[in-house]
């Protein structure tokens, strides 16, 4: 483990939304960064001029802030540092690690067909490696990088173990276009170099990237960072996470109502393991959080785990904290705004509303009967419940509850006793009560109601139910 301050980095290309598997990405960066008491930076790598957007760099930083991964420091432009990209090619040739090339497209392609014919490697034998400067014509050239031909690079990863490529697998890659501009791979080292960072935690995918980007940090004599390739997230059939599986962007999983921290809990559980622990705090992932314990095999995305760690922490969460979530949700979605009795309701009664809600729409269905304003119009089945018989049968409760001490006990009381009067249990009466005072079939208990709505309103809505 270096010595040096920790500093992570997350580097997305602005080309779309934050998929999930960036947002874990991230996170597993931020969660590094904070346990060590290091820096968490982010890097926009925008080379990608036709493709790379503003608005795609905005829904990246508002998923990442959605998320709750700050970042230290303002966000960084990789376009904007393709001079000092350029120098480090220009460092490179000088000293003879790169060199210029002047073969067309055409002669590449050629020698690629003839490689193919003969079944040979066609990765690409520049005839001007070797040529002297004074032999160069006066063409338009890129810059390639000097790689070795022969023997081996073995690479230390700190979840992949050692990792040996064969030199001859690596070409003398490009480091800058014709027109002068650098490409991506060049970029990305410099980067990394001049920001500090000494933890490159990425996919896995990247790990072929590792072996031609340790050449540049071979030739200027840089230090090289720890590496951490992580597997990728697979879906429930064990391919590659896509949109045939759902939801892929975490935008995607805000809208669907998913709490924050339950989504951190899951994205952290996904790949990384601490013992048993499922459900654990924010706290404790960043006390816990070490690179030695994530696992080298995909993980595989399961909504059913997800929907039951974000059903623990909706349960688990402050209450005024949850509300002021479920405010957010409501405007991230469009919805429209809580008024000031929709919100003293919803604080009233989020104790009996956080039970076994997995997402914000869930607890908002359960939160209707201190939403909705009377006279309440029942679904369909409530309305079933509401027969002429259950409404005769709360007529009669309606008095009973006017002069009742209004406590669960005394409630509880008072309905068991009219339930019983009739011949039947407590749960024969719950159904149409519930019906009258939520205008649903599912909702909290009815005393929580009760205790929630108070007396006068309570007695308003059996009103209205059985009037």
């Amino acid at each position: 483990m270096s010595q040096s301050p920790v500093v992570t980095r997350f580097a997305p290309s602005p080309t779309g939304a934050l998929h999930i598997g960036g947002a874990r990405t991230a996170l597993f960066n931020w969660l590094f960064a904070r346990r060590h008491g290091g820096q968490f930076l982010l890097r926009i790598e925008d080379t990608d001029k036709a493709r790379s957007t503003p608005q795609n760099t905005q829904a990246i930083l508002d998923g990442l802030t959605w998320l709750g991964l700050d970042w230290d420091g303002e966000p960084t432009s990789q376009a904007a540092n393709s001079e000092r990209h350029a120098q480090v090619a220009h460092e490179m040739l000088a000293m003879g690690a790169a060199y210029k090339c002047f073969a067309t497209q055409d002669e590449i392609e050629a020698f690629r067909e003839n490689a193919r014919e003969e079944k040979t490697s066609t990765l690409y034998l520049s005839p001007w490696r070797d040529v002297a400067d004074g032999d160069h014509p006066d063409l338009p050239y890129v810059v390639r990088l000097r790689a070795p031909r022969k023997g081996a690079t073995t690479l230390h990863d700190e979840v992949q173990g050692d990792v040996t490529w064969q030199n001859d697998q690596l070409d003398d890659m490009i480091l800058l276009r014709s027109d002068g501009t650098p490409v991506y791979m060049l970029a990305v080292v410099v980067d990394d170099h001049d920001m500090g960072v000494t933890h490159v935690i990425r996919g896995d995918d990247h790990l072929a990237n590792a072996f031609r980007q340790n050449l540049i940090y071979k030739a200027m004599g840089w230090t090289k960072p720890v590496l951490a390739h992580i597997p990728l997230i697979f879906g429930p059939d064990g391919k590659k996470m896509s949109k045939r599986h759902g939801a892929t962007g975490a935008a995607d999983y805000q809208a669907m109502g998913y709490p924050a921290a339950g989504m951190r809990n899951y994205l952290t559980r996904l790949g990384w393991s601490h013992g048993d622990d499922e459900f654990f705090s924010d706290a404790q992932a960043r006390a816990w959080f070490d690179l030695d314990a994530i696992g080298k095999s995909p993980a595989r995305f399961d909504f059913k785990k997800l929907d039951n760690i974000c059903g623990q922490h909706i349960a688990a969460a402050d209450d005024a904290a949850l509300r002021h979530e479920l405010v957010k949700f409501l405007a991230a979605t469009d919805a429209a705004p809580l008024t000031d009795a929709q919100r003293d309701g919803l604080s009233r009664a989020m104790y009996c509303l956080k039970e076994r809600a997995k997402t914000f729409p869930e607890l908002i269905e359960k939160a209707y009967f201190v939403l909705a304003s009377r006279p309440l119009v029942p679904d369909e089945k409530a309305s079933n419940l509401l027969d002429d018989v259950s409404r005769g049968i709360l007529s009669e409760l309606t008095p009973q509850l006017q002069n009742a001490s209004w406590n669960r006990k005394t409630l509880e009381g008072a309905v068991t006793a009219t339930a019983e009067g009739h011949g039947f249990k407590l749960g024969k009466l719950a159904g149409p009560l519930r019906a009258a005072l939520a205008g649903r079939s599912v909702s909290p208990s009815v005393f929580d109601m009760m205790l929630v709505l108070g007396r006068d309103e309570t007695i308003a809505r059996l009103n209205d139910a059985t009037g």
